[in-house]
Order: C-alpha cells, then sequence, then structure tokens
C-alpha cells in the first residue's frame, strides 16, 4: 500500500485532497498542516512513496521542504503545487528534484493522473536500482507470493520486481519455457495488486477454435446464433473488475489477434448479437514460452499485439539456472504428497542425482518425479533406485551448489537439514515473528511451532 505525504496550511485544499486520495483507493496517508514539523516526520518514517508539497506556507516554504525530503528520503517522489503560476519557481523544483509542478485550482481527475504518473516513475526507477545493485530483498507482499518456493536469489529479483509491476494497471508478458509456473506468476501478480478482490480467469489460448473465439471471449445474446439457446457470459465479463490470463499467447491464430486488438486498444468489446459496445474493465496478463520476436518476423503474431501486451516484461528462468531451489522444490512436494510431518527421506545419492539433472519439463517435470518416486519407495526413503532410469545413471558431479567453492567429495545436507537451516534463517528475517515466519513459509503457525520443537531451534 502506497504512503502519501501532502503538506499544506490550506484546509479546504487538505480536505479534497484527502477526498481524492480515498476515492481513487489511495488510503495510507499523513496531513501534514505545518511544515516545520517534516523533519521529526521523516526521522520517525522515511518510507513516504510520495510528497504532495504546497510552495507558499509561512515559517518554512515549499522549496526548503523538498530539499528537506530529497535529502532525508531521496526515493520519495516530490510533487510541488502552487497558487502562483511562475516559471522560475517552476524551474527551480524540478532542479531540486521535483517530479511534476501542479498550479492551483487543482481538479480531482488531474491530481489522481501526477499520482498515478509519480508512482509510476517511482516503480521504474526502483526496478533499475534492483538491476544495477542486483539486489535480491523478498517481496513485501509475503501473502501473494506465498506459493511461489523459492531461494534463489534470480527469483528473489524477478519477484520483487513482479511486485512493483503488480501494482499498476499495465499489462503484463511472462515468458518462461514450458514448466517454469508462468500461471503461478501471473495469480501472485493479481493477488499483489489493486484487484486481488476481483476474479482471476485463465485462458489456454491454444484451446481456442477459430468458429468459438468470439462467443468464449465477448459471449453472445441468446438467439444469436443457431444453438444460443440462452444468453452466455464470455471471458471479459467474467473477469470484470479482475485479471485475465492469457496463456500460451502465441498460439493464438493470426486471424484471431485483430478481434483480441480492439479490446486491448479501447478496452471495450461488443457481445454477439448486440450492437451495443460494453467496457471491459480487465487486467490483461499474457504468457507464451514461444519466440514472439521469431513469430512476428514469421509475419505469425502482430506486432501491434505484442507492444500492447507487453507493458511490462517479465522472464522466469528454467530450473537448470536456479538449481539451489531443486531441493526445497523437493521438499515441498513431499510434504504436498503425504503432509508436513509424513514426508519420507531422500538419500544424499539420490538428491545429487535430482539436483545434477537438468530438467527440460523444469518444475513440472520435477514434481513429477518426486511423485513417482514417492509411488515406487512405497512409504520408505526415496533412493537412486526409485528415480527414472536416465537420470539414476547421472554421474555426481560436484552437487552442493550451496557453497561457493565445492569439493568432488564434499558431503550433502539432508532435506531435513536444508528445511532447518530455511527455517531458522527466515526467523531471523523476520526478527523472529512467528506468524510472518509462518506465512512466508507457507505453513501454519502449529506446523512451524512443531518444526521449531523437532529441529531444537531457538523461538527467540
Amino acid at each position: 500500500m502506497y504512503n502519501i505525504l501532502v503538506i499544506d496550511d490550506e484546509q479546504e485544499f487538505m480536505a479534497g485532497v484527502k477526498r481524492a486520495l480515498i476515492t481513487s483507493g489511495y488510503k495510507k496517508m499523513t496531513l501534514v498542516s505545518d511544515p516545520s514539523t517534516v523533519e521529526d516526520l521523516l526521522n520517525r518514517d522515511a518510507s513516504f512513496d510520495i510528497a504532495v508539497i504546497d510552495i507558499t506556507m509561512p515559517i518554512v516554504n515549499g522549496v526548503e521542504v523538498l530539499s528537506l525530503i530529497k535529502r532525508m528520503s531521496p526515493f520519495t517522489e516530490c510533487i510541488m503545487v502552487t497558487a502562483r503560476d511562475e516559471a522560475r519557481i517552476a524551474v527551480e523544483c524540478l532542479k531540486k528534484g521535483a517530479y511534476d509542478y501542479l498550479v492551483k485550482p487543482i481538479g480531482a481527475d488531474d491530481f489522481i493522473r501526477a499520482i498515478d504518473h509519480a508512482l509510476e516513475r517511482k516503480r521504474l526507477l526502483e526496478i533499475v536500482e534492483l538491476s544495477k545493485k542486483q539486489i535480491h530483498a523478498k517481496p513485501a507482499n509475503h501473502a501473494a507470493f506465498n506459493a511461489i518456493v523459492t531461494r534463489s536469489s534470480k527469483m528473489y529479483s524477478l519477484l520483487r520486481e513482479t511486485e512493483l509491476h503488480a501494482v499498476s494497471e499495465m499489462p503484463v508478458l511472462i515468458s518462461g519455457e514450458t514448466g517454469t509456473g508462468k500461471e503461478l506468476l501471473a495469480r501472485a501478480i493479481h493477488a499483489a495488486s489493486p484487484r486481488a478482490r476481483g476474479p482471476f480467469i485463465p485462458i489456454n489460448m491454444a484451446s481456442l477454435s477459430e468458429n468459438l473465439f468470439e462467443s468464449a471471449f465477448f459471449g453472445h445474446a441468446k438467439g444469436a446464433f443457431t444453438g444460443a439457446q440462452c444468453e452466455h457470459m464470455g471471458f471479459l465479463e467474467a473477469a470484470d473488475g479482475g485479471t485475465l490470463f492469457l496463456d500460451e499467447i502465441g498460439t493464438l491464430p493470426i486471424g484471431l489477434q485483430g478481434k483480441l486488438l480492439r479490446v486491448l486498444q479501447e478496452n471495450e468489446f461488443i457481445k454477439l448479437g448486440t450492437n451495443k459496445p460494453r467496457q471491459a474493465d480487465v487486467r490483461f496478463v499474457a504468457a507464451t514460452n514461444a519466440d514472439l520476436h521469431r513469430l512476428m518476423a514469421d509475419g505469425l503474431f502482430r506486432k501491434d499485439i505484442y507492444y500492447r501486451l507487453r507493458g511490462a516484461q517479465l522472464h522466469l528462468p528454467p530450473l537448470r539456472e536456479r538449481k539451489e531451489d531443486i531441493p526445497v522444490l523437493i521438499s515441498h512436494f513431499l510434504g504436498e504428497f503425504r503432509g508436513m510431518h509424513e514426508r519420507p527421506e531422500v538419500t544424499e545419492d539420490a538428491l545429487s542425482k535430482l539436483i545434477v539433472y537438468d530438467y527440460p519439463g523444469n518444475i513440472r517435470e520435477l514434481k513429477a518425479i518426486v511423485q513417482a518416486a514417492l509411488n515406487l519407495s512405497r512409504g520408505g526413503s526415496i533412493t537412486t533406485n526409485t528415480l527414472p532410469a536416465d537420470i539414476a545413471r547421472l554421474k555426481n558431479r560436484c552437487a552442493n551448489i550451496f557453497q561457493d567453492k565445492c569439493h568432488p567429495m564434499a558431503p550433502m545436507a539432508s532435506l531435513a537439514e536444508m528445511e532447518k537451516e530455511h527455517i531458522r534463517r527466515t526467523l531471523k528475517e523476520t526478527g523472529g515473528n512467528l506468524t510472518h515466519s509462518a506465512s512466508v513459509l507457507g505453513i501454519c503457525l502449529n506446523t512451524l511451532r512443531k518444526k521449531l520443537d523437532t529441529y531444537g531451534i531457538d523461538r527467540k
């Protein structure tokens, strides 16, 4: 949730700003009428995303407040407001780091548009900073990303970037090989967005035939065609107020892409059997395992569709590029199949081979392998004998990927040891908060308490 600071000595203006922000869904705000208190406020909380600053105020003027905020909270985007439209002052404010300059009276729509644009700039700068500094912080919205199991720094960076894009309304295009978890990431985007209370409607575009596309997508009225005995709600209506996930977008026939383009451009559609345009209040997230640039070069995918969908682009790395996730994913799948307290052991030899394997089918293939091995183990340990023959034959190359340097004979940690270390590290990162830790780990609070007792982990 965004944190907005408003500094102005005019009570009427402050009341209007408050109404506009609440109406537009911005709930967290701090209203300050005395600019001399801003320094103390920033000392207590420098996490403001946006600061709206009146230039003409008694005691301390707005330009001084701007300088103070940019010094103490450099990532806060500042919007200056004034009753006097003077180019000299505007230039001075922009030079000191202001993002925008608005002249009173300000319409509610113009004000909110300036807030939205400033937040979009802030998101883009944070994404650039992530890439430049290779920051690997976990997402702040743990609940939204809880279903994505990882310990990979590459994935943490991707998830943090995803979270920044999620809170906007822009379309998102997710690329990645089959089985990397594109729908899971799309669901996380929805859950972390302002549309989280709305529906999430996934569509496999490869399953849509040319004859049924318009009816399935736009819906139809009763009697629209032979056999239409009742009104039908299409995907766009079903996803109203929520997110429409277009999976395998690269498989959509070129003849149907133009019909989708109108919705993307105009945010409206016409139900079959009617002539009245309807608004589509939908956020689009698309995914592909195909090379869309090659499809465009071959004339099989429209460039205008591509650029409409690619508001933000996210690439999910294959499992072979995040091998540190393999042990935690195995542990997760075993818990899913057998329950958190009945997970069988995986021998060191079997785990080594599972880590060495490259998984062309990615996480989906790993899950299938674990389930098959579990069936063959008959309740016992998962050993090399329970693995597929091509994996069992692999040589145990240096598979201890949890050390910077590894010796060929370095011992592998057991799944239990890895889980214990993962829980201990999570507790440390959450400051010992059990409820928060359980949420991050994706388990209930009672399960976490039992694990702490089982592993002898200090709760302090």
